[in-house]
């Protein structure tokens, strides 16, 4: 399959879409696991633990040139994106998951409606979003583009986080596709 990568005109005409996603209550529209790098496992029911993120992720595993001792930032535990954002950037679905976030959410993620320290209510568990930027890597534009990673790296993409947020889990609980998302 060959997907032609959208110029800036196109992922800018997709922006009046993003904007329109609900402020205050929103749906879980797709969850994945990445049990090792680069692998993608999408899950309809997901478990959240407070020490191990997403289980069977690997988070934790994995590590991060963040910390000191290379350990997993306890910031980013869960990575979450605007499943409108992702619609326009990867242009199927079944593209969704090689962002190499765990959630897609339809729901306004933008720093004025989700500012770091917002909780969210998932399923039975609540995420706190936390202040640890997510930004597009080398990874990120090789799948979606350049345009694409500049599109969510620029100064509105950033404001709006399309790129997605960072979150760590507050309270356990399972998590299902189509449960409702909502601003606490």
């Amino acid at each position: 399959m060959t997907v032609k990568h959208l110029t800036k005109e196109e992922l800018e005409a997709g922006l009046k879409d993003i904007m329109q996603s609900p402020k205050d209550n929103g749906v879980i529209e797709m969850i994945v696991c990445r049990p090792e790098v680069d692998e993608r496992d999408v899950l309809e029911i997901a478990l959240l633990d407070l020490d191990e993120g997403l289980v069977g992720d690997s988070w934790k595993a994995r590590g991060s040139t963040a910390t000191p001792d290379g350990s997993a930032h306890p910031d980013a535990q869960i990575n979450i994106m605007n499943s409108r954002a992702i619609a326009l950037l990867a242009q199927e679905k079944e593209r969704w998951s090689l962002a190499g976030d765990q959630f897609f959410i339809d729901l306004d993620l933008g720093v004025e409606n989700l500012p770091a320290g917002t909780r969210l209510a998932i399923g039975s568990a609540i995420l706190e979003v936390t202040a640890k930027p997510h930004t597009g890597c080398d990874k990120f534009a090789a799948r979606y583009g350049r345009e694409a990673a500049l599109f969510v790296n620029s100064t509105e993409g950033k404001k709006l986080h399309l790129r997605g947020i960072n979150a760590k889990v507050i309270q356990a609980g399972t998590v299902r596709v189509g449960d409702e998302v909502k601003k606490i």
